[in-house]
């Protein structure tokens, strides 16, 4: 049914005595506020979190700014400072097989102590071996001296002092390391490595060693590949920038490690080896942006996942693959709950292409893009923009700003009922506004400040706008906006440029006559048009023809176009004003020209809803304004939008003005006989429109054309 809407319908209700404060400070408390519109999202959390069994990882679903990645992280920490803390992970030499070290687990934050304690056991014999080899009483006789023998009793000393000085490090150690016997094992293997190689640091006393002593110690030092040091409770890692060597660890080259480094020391963890025993979090996008080593990546990944084990491998330069070694280091059993953030195209591209990695991903963390609006979420939001304030240390906000705040929340996503949860744009926009508040020495943010804020947004993105508004103004681009025209009209088109949005008034227009070609689209045929366009096209030539079944074929060639779009027409938002051109070329009624039009048709002459709708209205309007307003000016706009229209103040006052109006319909029979100010008509059970009605003149201009078409095939 026509409707003709008064302002109250074109904004959401809320004002100040529906809230129960005055500013955002009485709202403040140290309570936290959770996940705001989230419960379910927070609930599959918090159950993916609590399995301890492997194979239960998180995929995270929302778009940015929803708090996807925030919340995520915050309920990884909370639970993992519950948790045990993981222990330390150091690799040793292996004198029995170099190729292959050894791998010790120590007490969470001993790691960096054992790695000391070591660091000064060889700073103690570098400095005491050389010594006791260089006294005289070392050396057995004159010829030994010349051949440089050690003597027993220097060989004695020698092991007597290395003795005391790994037993303090085994006593320091006691209780610390996971597999103590691997640990003795190791350090009698120490010892000898030191008895067997003597003359090395008899070298160094003699100044002659040229480097072989540091060289031969290399061999004895800690790498501390995972150190805990400080940490409560397992792991957390966020790795906002992956790359292979991030997540998977590999071996520094020669020239980054020294050129005296074992091989051992030049093994560095990836992060996966760092969250072992915690958690994981990570971007697909990330994953998926490396278009060197993405998908190897997530092929490693997901053998990580399979498997549980890391292998670290030595990364050639310029290549994402390992390189063949005589280094091969065992793989690492590793535990890692992983946590993957994406958006819902990401995460289903992801299914269709390594579905085998999907699988690995079970429990789904769904955030909403926006929740139902009602008392209980408008106080949690204003408790958000609270807290937001006292975090960022910004004034306060008003009652009146908070709901201006609320105001652009709901018209994000174009709907009166509901809610963006697009936390991050909330806190933009507060910011900005702040600076204003503060800019003019206000002690609150009020409403003024946010209104002023949309308007200094709108002035630095309007240039493109403009420079439309301007051809039209200038009349480069036909558009108007006053009187009557047979077979022309306004639809609206919505033009995104990424940064911003804006629509834009352009002119549709029909011509028919006698044929069997039907409706034709001019820029489809000139390849100018998507498919969700053509789509459209397709139901309008369905309802001409099902509207007048009794003439059936139709004797119709029409021809529509989107006159001087030169850029592509795409969705189906213009096939109401493409049906209405058609109807009054055929009719012969001028359509009011001050009226645009906007609304989808399906096969019944249904009027389906649209997107873009405010800023297809208001770039309407600033058009319509800036040409003169003079009351007859307005838009059509389908019924099925009306919970969609959160309007600007300047169409809302223009509107209680009598200045621009604002139509919905449900059918487009409502929509044609408002246009033509003609009744539309109705069918009778024979299948005839009443003469004096828009469609009863349509329908005798199609009999003509069907028998001017039926003449000229009988001549021919």
């Amino acid at each position: 049914m026509l409707q003709k809407l008064s302002s109250q319908a074109l904004t959401f209700a809320l004002t100040a005595n529906d809230l129960t404060f005055s500013d955002t400070s009485e709202l403040v408390n140290d309570k936290n506020l959770g996940w705001i519109g989230q419960a379910q999202a927070e609930k599959a959390a918090q159950f993916g979190l609590a399995m301890q069994q492997s194979g239960f990882n998180l995929i995270v679903l929302g778009e940015p700014g929803s708090g996807r990645t925030s919340l995520t992280l915050q309920a990884m920490r909370d639970f993992a400072a519950k948790q045990a803390t993981p222990p330390d992970l150091l690799v040793l030499h292996n004198f029995a097989t170099p190729e292959k070290p050894i791998v010790l687990y120590v007490s969470a934050g001993f790691g960096f102590a054992l790695r000391s304690l070591i660091d000064a056991y060889i700073r103690n014999i570098a400095k005491a071996l050389p010594s006791l080899l260089a006294d005289p009483t070392s050396v057995a006789s004159p010829e030994a001296a010349l051949d440089k023998v050690v003597s027993e009793t220097a060989k004695k000393s020698v092991e007597v002092y290395v003795t005391e000085q790994l037993a303090k490090i085994q006593q320091a150690a006691s209780e610390k390391v996971v597999d103590s016997h691997l640990f003795d094992q190791y350090l009698t293997r120490v010892k000898q490595d030191i008895l067997d190689n003597i003359e090395v640091f008899q070298a160094q006393a003699n100044n002659d060693s040229d480097g072989v002593l540091e060289n031969f110690l290399g061999r004895h030092r800690v790498n501390l590949m995972v150190d805990h040091r400080g940490l409560t409770g397992a792991p957390v890692i966020y790795d906002d920038d992956p790359s292979f060597s991030s997540l998977f660890g590999g071996m520094e080259s020669v020239a980054d490690s020294g050129d005296n480094a074992a091989d051992f020391m030049r093994l560095r963890a990836g992060h996966l080896l760092k969250a072992h025993g915690g958690l994981l979090l990570l971007q697909l996008r990330d994953l998926n942006a490396d278009q060197q080593s993405g998908n190897q990546i997530l092929e490693k990944l997901q053998r990580f996942l399979r498997n549980g084990h890391i292998q670290i491998e030595e990364v050639s330069a310029g290549s994402s693959q390992g390189t063949t070694s005589h280094f091969s280091p065992s793989p690492l059993k590793t535990s890692v709950k992983v946590v993957l953030i994406a958006t819902r195209e990401e995460y289903y591209a992801l299914q269709e292409e390594a579905d085998g990695f999907a699988r690995h991903f079970p429990i789904k963390v769904d955030f909403v893009d926006m929740l139902l609006a009602d008392s209980a979420s408008y106080h949690a939001y204003a408790q958000h923009i609270g807290q937001q304030c006292v975090e960022l240390d910004v004034p306060h906000c008003s009652v009146e700003a908070v709901i201006a705040l609320l105001r652009e929340m709901h018209r994000q996503i174009e709907d009166k009922r509901r809610l963006s949860t697009n936390f991050a744009e909330l806190q933009k926009l507060l910011l900005e506004s702040a600076a204003f508040a503060i800019a003019r020495g206000a002690a609150l943010v009020d409403k003024v400040d946010v209104e002023t804020t949309l308007a200094s947004r709108y002035a630095r993105h309007q240039y493109a706008e403009q420079q439309l508004r301007d051809a039209i103004l200038d009349g480069e681009v036909v558009v108007r906006t006053q009187g009557g025209a047979v077979g022309q009209i306004n639809g609206l088109t919505h033009i995104d440029l990424g940064d911003v949005g804006f629509g834009s008034p352009v002119r549709i227009s029909a011509r028919c006559h006698a044929g069997n070609k039907g409706v034709i689209n001019i820029d489809r045929e000139v390849r100018m048009t998507g498919p969700n366009h053509d789509k459209g096209i397709f139901i309008l030539k369905s309802w001409l023809s099902a509207s007048f079944s009794t003439l059936a074929p139709l004797a119709l060639e029409a021809s529509i176009v989107f006159e001087q779009e030169y850029y592509g027409v795409e969705g189906d938002s213009a096939s109401c004003a493409e049906l209405f051109a058609v109807l009054s070329d055929l009719s012969g009624l001028p359509l009011s020209q001050g009226i645009a039009v906007t609304g989808a048709l399906n096969q019944h002459g249904e009027v389906m809803p649209i997107g873009g709708i405010n800023e297809k209205i208001e770039g309407y309007f600033r058009v319509c304004r800036e040409i003169g307003l003079d009351g007859t000016q307005g838009v059509i706009v389908p019924e099925r939008n009306l919970n969609h229209l959160v309007l600007d103040n300047e169409v809302i006052t223009a509107i209680d003005q009598g200045l621009f109006h604002i139509y919905t319909i449900n059918h487009v029979l409502e929509g044609i006989s408002l246009l033509a100010n003609l009744p539309a008509g109705s069918i009778d059970d024979s299948g005839y429109y009443a003469g004096d009605t828009v469609m009863g003149r349509v329908q005798r201009t199609l009999k003509s054309y069907s028998q001017i078409y039926k003449s000229n095939h009988h001549l021919s």
